[in-house]
């Protein structure tokens, strides 16, 4: 079984806000040595191949985007405060208070500004903050700051996780929770049992475009079929049960006008021998991750997507049950050996 609590912070606790994907390649490097090949294409993604002991296997697309929110130096002012601006769908609600990263020249710790309740006006409950009404307060001189920081300098969360109970908590699980768990369990398939020649998609540029890098990485690597991988929406208090999915109940399988109802429908039968837990969940017209951009690729691509459950999206605090993660890593071991699956693609 992988230690997922352990490689989970390892590639998440990496920085990768949008169009700075590249920053997180140290978090790769531990597994890319287990893969066939690994090459940077034009846009950004990462693209790591693991091919089948039998030559004209199948082509299996796991797609997982590799971005996650953060922020963006938008104004050096005085007195060590720096104005931000949002990169990504940020809950503006939390930020008051965070702690973060501002990475220059060094990395620069810091906190982004809050008002004491001493001071709020009756009406400033009422009010979202707006991002670029915040500042990055880094206690540091004007001197240094200059010297480290520049305006489009990236900021992010800082990287702090603990576990309670059997969930992990913490930030860029969003969607470097799917990723650290892809490059995990597909390394370590052995070559002999693999029925496809397996491609793993880390895309860029999801959280800020629909289309993101993902179609590009379809477009290279030709697939018969495809996985993507993505975080949903976890059950808590305040949504609704069928806009969401519980924790510590599997992963997800969406039924949708973008995924196919062949393959979706054989990977539930395939969870369900093998004993990988899992629930299903229904988004009629979309999806909300790269399944909608990755199906239209090419002459088309079928796609089954798959959810990670996760609470507090898009925050510092985020939250996954890692027995979900578990059952993430035993599907895609099981679905790259699944000679059914094979066979079906090239019916298809």
């Amino acid at each position: 079984m992988l230690d997922l609590a352990k490689i989970i912070p390892a590639v998440a606790g990496e920085m990768s806000i949008t169009g700075f994907e590249d920053r997180a390649a140290s978090a790769l490097s531990a597994f890319a040595k287990d893969f066939d090949d690994v090459r940077t294409d034009a846009v950004g993604n990462v693209i790591l191949c693991r091919r089948a002991a039998k030559a004209g296997a199948p082509r299996f697309l796991v797609d997982t985007h590799f971005d996650e929110i953060g922020m963006l130096v938008s104004e050096i002012a005085e007195n060590g405060f720096l104005r931000i601006a949002p990169v990504g769908g940020l809950d503006t609600r939390t930020l008051p208070s965070a702690q973060v990263k501002v990475y220059g020249k060094r990395e620069i710790v810091g906190v982004i500004t809050s008002t004491p309740p001493h001071l709020r006006r009756a009406d400033d409950a009422k009010i979202r903050p707006k991002t670029e009404d915040l500042f990055v307060d880094t206690g540091l001189s004007d001197e240094e700051i200059k010297a480290n920081v520049r305006v489009g300098t990236p900021v992010g969360f800082y990287p702090r996780y603990k576990m309670l109970g059997n969930r992990l908590v913490g930030k860029g699980l969003d969607n470097k929770a799917p990723a650290a768990v892809a490059l995990a369990a597909l390394a370590a398939v052995p070559r002999e049992e693999l029925a496809f020649d397996v491609f793993l998609l880390l895309s860029v540029h999801e959280e800020t475009d629909d289309a993101g890098g993902v179609a590009v990485g379809g477009f290279e690597t030709e697939p018969d079929m495809a996985f993507v991988l993505d975080v949903n929406i976890g059950t808590a208090p305040g949504t609704k049960k069928s806009e969401s999915v519980e924790l510590g109940k599997g992963i997800s399988l969406c039924r949708s006008a973008v995924t196919d109802r062949t393959l979706t429908a054989m990977t539930e039968a395939m969870c369900d021998r093998e004993g990988i837990a899992w629930q299903r969940c229904v988004e009629a017209a979309s999806t909300g991750t790269n399944t909608g951009a990755l199906h239209l690729v090419r002459s088309g691509i079928p796609v089954v997507d798959v959810g990670l459950p996760l609470r507090a999206m898009h925050t510092y605090v985020e939250m996954i049950d890692t027995d979900d993660a578990e059952s993430l890593a035993k599907l895609l071991r099981a679905a790259v050996c699944d000679k059914n699956l094979a066979r079906e693609c090239v019916r298809k």
